[in-house]
């Protein structure tokens, strides 16, 4: 199964769950994308709870801060893991975020505060196996720095396009390529 987890303040009606969920059922190969809680601890013991509980070996793809959480848990797991524009460092990157935001699909609000940005520090993975791990990046991202994520993960595999934005556009174009990544896993 191929779990996907979406990012911050997102859902999994989100266009990148929506394209992932089309492609993978015309695969034929299991999907899942939850909606989770904007609190870390608990949305990322939602995501344990599905790993624990799946009959199947499970592959990851996350965006943005749901990179953060999939490296977490591919290395916690020993799973295959795509990231797509990661948050490296969110416990930096998400200080601008405190306070009351808007969820994306439905608009309604949630609040986001220092305890929430510290809880972020446990999941930080030091050690890590980047064969694992395969990292899409669009220089024109204009919510993180590539870099930071390039440099973190320069031995995984690697692709970094020009331009493009924080939602990495043009996503579907990589689909054949994050199959065949997780396949061996998956099959």
């Amino acid at each position: 199964m191929i779990l996907y987890i979406h990012g911050f303040g997102s859902s999994a009606e989100a266009k990148k769950a929506k394209l992932f969920r089309e492609y993978f059922k015309n695969q034929g190969i299991a999907f899942m994308a939850p909606s989770l809680s904007t609190i870390p601890t608990l949305a990322l013991l939602t995501l344990e709870d599905i790993i624990e509980a799946c009959d199947s070996e499970v592959s990851l793809i996350g965006a943005s801060l749901g990179g953060f959480y999939a490296l977490f848990l591919s290395q916690k797991y020993d799973l295959k893991a795509v990231l797509i524009n990661p948050s490296i460092n969110p416990e930096i990157t998400l200080l601008r975020a405190i306070g009351h935001g808007m969820n994306y699909y439905d608009n309604s609000e949630y609040e986001w505060n220092a305890t929430h940005v510290e809880s972020l520090k446990k999941f930080k993975t030091a050690s890590i196996n980047q064969n694992n791990i395969m990292l899409l990046l669009q220089k024109g991202d204009d919510l993180l720095d590539y870099k930071e994520a390039q440099r973190f993960l320069s031995d995984a595999t690697l692709h970094i396009e020009e331009g493009g934005s924080h939602n990495f556009d043009g996503i579907e174009r990589y689909f054949e390529k994050i199959e065949a990544f997780l396949k061996n896993e998956i099959d």
